[in-house]
């Protein structure tokens, strides 16, 4: 079965495929599709720049309930236990247990780990399902064994995020909350904001207490039954024979501590391990084999199923069964939402995959970003759970107008309008007395920070805002998907202007150095040849313009230059597939007459140098699916772009046979894709058809592929100039 397929550990090595690269930001995590909250074994206290689970650490520091999202974010309302025997140990590194990953299984649905030393092994096991885990330790026999309860772990002198634990030794319960958002100094301050959590046992407490470590040792106080603080928490103690299986149930919610009792009621009401991991397998199987795949290795599927599980992942949902805790104006409403949108890197494949394999989930997604629009005055740029300054563009609009035009409608229309428009038209307050700057602290949100300028010069300049470039040609990808919403509804003033303003990248093209570069105020060129980028350099962003590969072309002195500039980029090796501005370049060879070298592009990129099974499997951060999705795309042979419109570029497909299942107008359907030939020599399009009839560009439509039932690709081994007739 498809779920069969995955492994999880692909992606959680710290360390990349190459010196200074970061590695996948990926985790072993247990729960549902989209889950609220993940569970996962802790190898490390986790932070900004750590994720709870790397795979090169040797030690298992808890059992976690983690909100963290990816490596560079941070996580929030988190909560851990992590079992032992002896003499009771504490803080994180003292109550480390060694283990190999001979002795771990890892699976969507179950993870267990053995952990200690030979005489005094302890195993731990997760289930879980979105809003709640159960664990099964099964312990060594012992005249002391402890399960420790960690509430919340940051520096003291974090006084306004003290948690609180509650130990009911009666109901074999703790209860109590984290109010900690790693990303706090990023955002708005969230008064209200609280992880809520219930921890139930199924084993008598013989002894307990609460703990709280001001200092180097933890202060222990036995017996205790409430404890607040920045780093504390709580112990069950008891007695243990040989192989006793011990069980926790973790409940989590950003509601109250009631509405945690709920979630657990609905999704783990008993003790029964086995029935949690079953049912949450069977929810995995029935998403992941939403695409089928056939005629590949064993390693290939490994590969593919771990991806698409990936692309699953996020955005979270947010919401506990019609509520949910808005963190852009500290309510509780009622309503479906998610959070943790990675919008700067999912805008490009991520949220169009989606379109196909969670259809159900798309329109949802949309309310969610009006509600926070509603609920904060702004739409989310990296919503961690609140507003950040992360990232530039506004990217929220290109993923509304993306699903607009492709007929996901089921929200309010005019208010999704007037959210994307009004990052459009309205420059952030004090927009001119400000740099604004990727992670800036203690400022209010920026939305298009340098909108200004962008207006005013038909560039953002770069002594007035830091990253000007990238601004420039961002802004204009979400004007243009804007626009493209814009034309639709009639609104034709709006379309005219953001239209325009889409082309203002042009005004960067530098003739003598045949490169986008900064600008300044004054119209100069910046004397810094790579100044004002984000995350890249001059390469990075120079084919960025996805939305005007047409004036990007003329820009560049036509289909020829254009190509061979290309050429120049992924020849002198300055693409980087770690990177997200570059992941529709191999693409642009189908709009420069060589669709050819778009497909050995694909097959490159798709292979092992990129994307392997394995640990270190991942050649890059997959920043919360983003990477997986493009892999998903270039082995299914297409790949959307240019969000806002229908079209999908033609790749190369590189399975013999793909079935994906599709929903249209509330009906099921099949959609294949057939690669005849297929083979290592034989990578190259000779022809394609679409129900029988065949394409005459590298291009093919949403529509099309909702409508359709085979798209069928015949393969050679020598490029064909004539597989297209219209290059």
């Amino acid at each position: 079965m498809e779920v069969d397929y995955v492994n999880p550990l692909i992606g959680t090595p710290s360390s990349g495929f190459m010196e200074g690269r970061d590695g996948g930001g990926t985790m072993p995590c247990v729960g549902t599709p989209f889950a609220m909250t993940n569970f996962v074994a802790q190898t490390r206290e986790n932070k900004i720049s750590e994720m709870p689970y790397f795979y090169e650490d040797n030690t298992i520091q808890g059992f976690m309930a983690t909100h963290q999202p990816t490596v560079w974010m941070g996580d929030y309302g988190y909560v851990s236990v992590m079992p032992q025997v002896g003499k009771l140990k504490l803080l994180p590194k003292d109550r480390a247990l060694p283990f190999t990953h001979k002795d771990e299984i890892s699976k969507p649905n179950y993870y267990s780990v053995s952990m200690g030393d030979k005489s005094q092994k302890i195993k731990g096991e997760i289930a879980a399902a979105s809003r709640c885990g159960i664990f099964q330790f099964t312990f060594p026999k012992s005249d002391e064994s402890h399960i420790i309860i960690q509430g919340i772990n940051i520096t003291e002198n974090k006084k306004a995020f003290h948690g609180y634990i509650k130990i009911d030794e009666n109901k074999r319960e703790i209860t109590g909350y984290n109010p900690e958002r790693m990303s706090s100094h990023l955002g708005p301050e969230l008064k209200n904001f609280k992880g809520y959590f219930i921890i139930q046992f199924d084993k008598p407490f013989e002894r307990f207490g609460t703990w709280n470590s001001f200092r180097t040792e933890p202060d222990i106080i036995e017996m205790g039954k409430e404890q607040t603080g920045a780093r504390m928490g709580g112990y069950i103690s008891f007695k243990t024979e040989k192989n006793e299986k011990v069980k926790v149930k973790i409940a989590t919610s950003f509601i109250s501590l009631d509405q945690a009792r709920e979630n657990l009621t609905r999704e783990i009401p008993d003790w029964d391990f086995n029935k949690v991991a079953e049912n949450t397998r069977d929810i995995w199987q029935e998403n992941l084999s939403r695409i089928k795949v056939n005629g590949t290795t064993e390693d290939q599927k490994s590969i593919f199923y771990t991806a698409l599980f990936h692309t699953m992942l996020f955005p979270r949902e947010f919401s506990e069964y019609g509520r949910y805790y808005s963190p852009f104006d500290d309510k509780v409403h009622d309503g479906v939402s998610y959070n943790d949108y990675s919008l700067w890197d999912t805008f490009r494949a991520l949220h169009p995959l989606l379109h196909f394999t969670q259809p159900e989930r798309v329109s949802p997604m949309i309310q969610s970003l009006l509600q926070m629009y509603q609920e904060g005055g702004w739409l989310p740029k990296w919503p961690n759970p609140t507003y950040t300054n992360i990232m530039t563009g506004t990217h929220a609009d290109a993923v509304i107008a993306d699903a607009y035009i492709k007929g996901f409608r089921d929200y309010d229309l005019d208010l999704a309008y007037e959210a994307v428009r009004k990052n459009a038209m309205h420059p952030p307050y004090r927009d001119t007395e400000k740099p604004w700057g990727d992670r800036d602290e203690g400022t209010l949100y920026e939305a298009r920070g340098g909108l200004t300028y962008y207006h005013s010069l038909g560039y953002v300049a770069s002594d007035k805002t830091r990253e000007s470039v990238t601004r420039t040609i961002e802004f204009g990808i979400d004007d243009f998907s804007i626009a493209q919403m814009a034309k639709d509804m009639g609104k034709m003033e709006d379309y005219g202007r953001l239209m325009g303003w889409s082309k203002n990248y042009k005004n960067l093209y530098n003739k003598e150095t045949g490169f986008l570069n900064a600008r300044l105020f004054n119209g100069d060129w910046d004397k810094n040849e790579q100044e004002g980028f984000t995350e890249g350099g001059r390469w990075t962003y120079l084919f960025g313009a996805m939305h005007d590969i047409e004036g990007s072309i003329e820009l560049f002195g036509g289909k020829e230059k254009f190509a061979a500039k290309l050429n120049e980029n992924f020849d002198g090796q300055h693409y980087r597939h770690d990177n997200e501005p570059g992941h529709h370049y191999a693409y642009l060879f189908n709009y420069a007459g060589q669709p050819w070298k778009t497909q050995e592009l694909i097959r490159k990129h798709t292979s092992t140098i990129n994307y392997r099974n394995h640990p270190l499997g991942i050649n890059g951060n997959d920043d919360c699916g983003q990477m997986s999705a493009w892999y998903v795309f270039g082995v299914m042979g297409f790949y959307p772009v240019t969000p806002g419109t229908e079209i999908f570029a033609i790749g190369a497909p590189q399975f013999p046979e793909l079935i994906l299942s599709l929903r249209k107008n509330g009906e099921q359907k099949s959609f294949r894709i057939k690669a005849n030939k297929l083979s290592d020599e034989n990578m190259y399009i000779q022809s394609v058809k679409l129900d029988g009839k065949v394409l005459d560009e590298p291009l093919i439509t949403y529509t099309q592929i909702m409508n359709g039932n085979l798209l069928e690709f015949e393969m050679g081994k020598n490029p064909s100039p004539t597989a297209f007739k219209n290059n």
